[in-house]
């Protein structure tokens, strides 16, 4: 059994793919219309074939407080790993990311959280 797909909620599915794929470097898997969404997916270019996230419409009523709560208490909604998490809070910082937490380094692991503009916070993480 392995991870197949993920999903972050988010408030606009088409600022959410500009954000993920012109920002971030993922690229879109999938786009099938659903009505006045689609099923949007996005995945890593280093495994096109791995595990896809979704980019999935924040319509349903529990999904706002829900998100408002975990961005309260500066709780990131996923995770993503990357090899220098410096060098990409710096990339990022200087396409005009805002970051909640700056790198910190905890043991093993070196962290940042950002907001990915569509209300989440995104951790980045590196593996000492």
């Amino acid at each position: 059994m392995r991870i197949h797909l993920s999903s972050v909620f988010v408030d606009d599915q088409d600022k959410a793919l500009r954000f993920y794929t012109d920002v971030l470097g993922f690229i879109k898997k999938t786009e099938v219309p659903l009505g006045e969404h689609r099923w949007l997916t996005v995945v890593s270019p280093e495994a096109p074939d791995g595990t896809e996230l979704l980019l999935e419409p924040d319509g349903h009523p529990a999904v706002k407080p829900y998100k408002e709560a975990l961005v309260a208490d500066g709780i990131p909604a996923a995770a993503f790993a990357v090899d220098d998490v410096r060098a990409e809070f710096d990339r990022l910082r200087g396409l005009g990311v805002r970051f909640t937490q700056d790198p910190l380094t905890m043991g093993p692991v070196t962290t940042a959280v950002l907001d990915d503009t569509c209300g989440n916070l995104i951790q980045i993480a590196q593996l000492h």
